[in-house]
This record gives structure tokens, sequence and C-alpha cells, in this order.
């Protein structure tokens, strides 16, 4: 037995890899679309049920918890979407080396946050 290991290792003090922030989010963004998901259905089927439930989904979408909910899912997806690509390259054999999955990682999440300001101000 080791008896050198850590006894109380703080999470918060140790330096994440890029490759495992980008993994982390991946999974993060799969939680928030589980969870957001019925809100988005209840959304939908106002929109197609009657021209009033459509009229109530307007006034619904103009107050801010129900356009930050819509946010949320939406940069959830984007943000799915880009790893999920990234996950499908590195599966077919482009960019298993560290460099590579290194700036995969950072490409991914800067253009998903680009991206994510892009749609908060489109739905604002």
């Amino acid at each position: 037995m080791n008896h050198k290991r850590p006894v109380n290792l703080d999470l918060g003090s140790l330096k994440y890899p890029p490759m495992a922030v980008a993994s982390l989010l991946h999974r993060i963004s799969a939680l928030a679309l589980f969870f957001l998901f019925p809100f988005m259905l209840y959304l939908l089927s106002l929109s197609l049920s009657s021209e009033a439930s459509y009229a109530q989904l307007q006034t619904m979408l103009g107050s801010p918890l129900h356009k930050i909910l819509l946010w949320a899912f939406s940069t959830a997806l984007i943000y799915h979407v880009i790893a999920g690509i990234r996950h499908i390259f590195m599966d077919i054999g482009f960019g298993e080396s560290l460099v590579a999955a290194r700036n995969s990682a950072i490409a991914s999440i800067v253009l998903a946050i680009i991206l994510a300001i892009f749609l908060g101000i489109w739905i604002c």
C-alpha cells in the first residue's frame, strides 16, 4: 500500500486540461438537455395547438425567465452538437494526438461561447 497518497484531495485546486473541461461540459450539456426537454415540448405543443395557445406562447416568451430557459436549452444543444461532432471526428481517427485533442477541445468551447453570445443577442 502506498502511504504517500493524498488524504484530502481538494478538487477545486486541481488544474484540469481542456479535454477534461470539454468532456465535463459535454456531460453537463446533456443533463441540461434532458431536464429542459419537457419544457421545450410544452412550448412546441403550445405553438401547434391553436391560435389562442400560440398567442399565449408569444406572451410567455416575452418574460425573462422563459427567454433564459430557451437560451439555456439552445446553448446546451449547440455545445452538445459541437462536442459530439468533435468526438465523432476523434472516433474516426482525426485529432487523436494530444496537441490536436487540446486544440479541438479549446476550439469547441470557444465556438460554443461565441454562438451562445450571438444566440443570447438574437433571443433578447
